[in-house]
């Protein structure tokens, strides 16, 4: 689609053939309603867009959506760290259409890959630094939980510790009240996570992203994940505040 003043607000203008009063109607809302009522920076808006279409698998709306990211100034290092997280909270079975779709535009805009690693821990110190990160982010509480439930978890509790947090939370690209937004917008979008959306909920207010920011987030969402979802979010958001 060729780029032009008028397709920077109109990302659906390729839908004016056989679509013109959805793309025209959508566009108006999601672009202007909805963005304007918005308190967000652009990159973080775009960041939050991004992490919702992984989560309720809208992989041809990333695609549209990516571009106007990237020009909104979100990098490509971050874009490959949104994807990449994502396998923690999706698997890679949802997740490798997006990572195909992300190496298909960057290669397209002339971005050399692979991207320079943003790796930051070992084998021997992932399972300590992950821990480092849930203690971080949810609290002294986390300290040691990834010894405990093996009666009734197996090992989950200790990937969840050296897999989810020590290779992921701490890779470069991405600071940590980033990663647990777009975690936020992982299980929002997904539904079905609503225990584990509340405790991330509370895990954003704890570290600096508030109960107004988080219902921003939801808000923001709100055009490409629907109503239903975005209402189960808002409900965890202020059930979390609430605790």
């Amino acid at each position: 689609m060729k780029k032009t003043a008028e397709n920077a607000q109109r990302p659906h203008s390729f839908l004016s053939q056989t679509d013109p009063e959805l793309a025209a109607l959508f566009d108006a809302f999601a672009f202007g309603e909805v963005a304007a009522s918005s308190r967000l920076e652009d990159r973080t808006r775009c960041i939050a867009v991004l992490a919702a279409l992984i989560g309720c698998q809208g992989v041809g709306e990333f695609e549209v959506m990516l571009p106007g990211a990237l020009d909104a100034g979100v990098s490509a290092e971050e874009v490959k760290e949104i994807v990449y997280q994502a396998v923690a909270y999706l698997g890679m079975g949802r997740v490798l259409p997006f990572l195909n779709a992300v190496n298909g535009i960057l290669r397209a805009r002339g971005v050399k890959l692979p991207l320079e690693g943003q790796a930051r821990t070992t084998a021997e110190n992932r399972l300590e630094e992950g821990e480092r990160v849930q203690v971080e982010i949810f609290g002294e509480g986390m300290r040691g939980f990834s010894k405990t439930g093996r009666e009734t978890n197996g090992l989950v509790n200790k990937w969840l510790s050296d897999n989810c947090f020590g290779d992921y939370y701490t890779r470069g690209g991405l600071n940590c009240k980033q990663r647990e937004l777009i975690t936020f917008c992982f299980l929002a979008a997904q539904g079905g996570c609503e225990p584990q959306l509340i405790s991330h909920a509370q895990a954003n207010m704890r570290i600096g992203n508030d109960r107004e920011f988080l219902i921003d987030v939801v808000s923001q969402c709100l055009p490409y994940i629907g109503y239903p979802r975005s209402l189960n979010a808002l409900r965890c958001v202020n059930e979390a505040a609430k605790k």
